[in-house]
């Protein structure tokens, strides 16, 4: 059994905001499941080219919008699924931050982070 407190686990900056990293792919679980924090105001252009992921918002405001402009609006009790290595927008509102609970299939290996100085969408 593998119990784990926030802070216990391993915190990445991804790039637009933080990453505890509760199981990852040494934790043999087949998936990782992480607490993300989006920082307030931020844009980011994301696409998992390896990884399937689904976030449940518990926190905050925000959206995902897809390349051809469909937004959808994220609040507590509102999940989002990347089932086809989708390339989106992440967009936090500026009132303040975003949290999300990420689970990603097949795992990550835990210490993954975006990098926005390209001119496409941020993978791994």
């Amino acid at each position: 059994m593998i119990v784990r407190s926030k802070s216990e686990v391993d915190c990445v900056d991804w790039g637009n905001g933080l990453s505890y990293r509760f199981l990852t792919q040494r934790d043999n679980m087949g998936f990782t499941v992480a607490h993300t924090l989006v920082k307030a105001g931020s844009k980011s252009p994301l696409q998992y080219r390896r990884h399937l992921e689904a976030c449940y918002c518990i926190a905050g405001r925000g959206q995902v919008v897809t390349t051809d402009g469909t937004t959808f609006n994220l609040s507590p009790g509102v999940i989002y699924a990347l089932d086809d290595h989708d390339e989106h927008f992440l967009i936090a509102c500026s009132e303040g931050d975003m949290e999300l609970i990420s689970v990603f299939n097949p795992p990550l290996r835990g210490d993954e982070r975006h990098s926005f100085d390209q001119t496409e969408f941020s993978h791994y």
